[in-house]
């Protein structure tokens, strides 16, 4: 994957597999996003495709994705169980559904009362959560969340990550994209840790720490980016 000159992702190759959760790993900069936009069809890739159950995807290729950008967007002018029921709606989903399976996931979340407030009078953490609900209405069977959990506390972090290993119960797949390693702890089957659009390991949890001499996975992630965040500090 290029930009300009510029090689952001290079021979990177991975798997996921049914029914697991999938952590993609890296700091800020790693080719993260960059990959998974790629992989979309958002960006477009120099070379490589995206294979479901061997085949190209495509988005009429009829798989069920919930896909959860880093960069939130909600029509914030509109009430939270209008701008749900729309979604839901845009997912195949009947009025009567899209509204039900959206208070659903408001009572799941504690937030019912907010159902017909404008989503710009939630606050950052609460439009987030209603993100997220958009993003699982009609159960996809793949989920994609990019740093789902970016500016929450300890306890919206835990109730995320419990709707996460709910829906993986119901058989979904998703790959996790984060760099908050207590969360790959509790979640991941299998992770890949990437550096400058490469890989530098990739396999289970306990493959990855066994490649590390048995590192706990912070301290892996500190062995690998150490240097580069002190750059970033001489360079500030």
């Amino acid at each position: 994957m290029d930009f300009g000159k510029k090689t952001v992702i290079k021979d990177l190759s991975f798997e996921v597999y049914k029914g697991e959760i999938f952590g993609f790993l890296g700091s800020n900069g790693s080719g993260k996003t960059t990959t998974i936009r790629a992989l979309l069809g958002l960006y477009q890739p120099t070379s490589g495709d995206l294979l479901i159950d061997g085949k190209p995807f495509s988005v009429s290729s009829g798989i069920k994705l919930g896909y959860l950008p880093e960069e939130r967007g909600l029509y914030k002018n509109e009430s939270v169980i209008d701008v749900m029921s729309y979604f839901g709606r845009l997912k195949g989903l009947d009025v009567s559904e899209a509204k039900k399976q959206a208070m659903d996931y408001l009572d799941r979340i504690n937030l019912s009362d907010k159902a017909k407030t404008r989503i710009d009078k939630l606050s950052s953490g609460q439009q987030q959560k209603i993100q997220l609900g958009i993003t699982i209405m009609n159960n996809p069977e793949l989920l994609i969340l990019d740093e789902p959990t970016k500016g929450f506390d300890p306890v919206n972090r835990r109730l995320l990550m419990d709707i996460v290993e709910e829906h993986q119960r119901r058989g979904a797949t998703i790959i996790f994209v984060t760099h908050q390693m207590e969360e790959v702890e509790r979640l991941c089957d299998r992770a890949i840790l990437l550096k400058d659009g490469v890989s530098y390991a990739y396999g289970t949890i306990a493959d990855i720490k066994k490649k590390f001499s048995g590192a706990s996975l912070d301290d892996i992630f500190i062995r690998v980016y150490g240097d580069e965040n002190e750059k970033t500090k001489e360079n500030s």
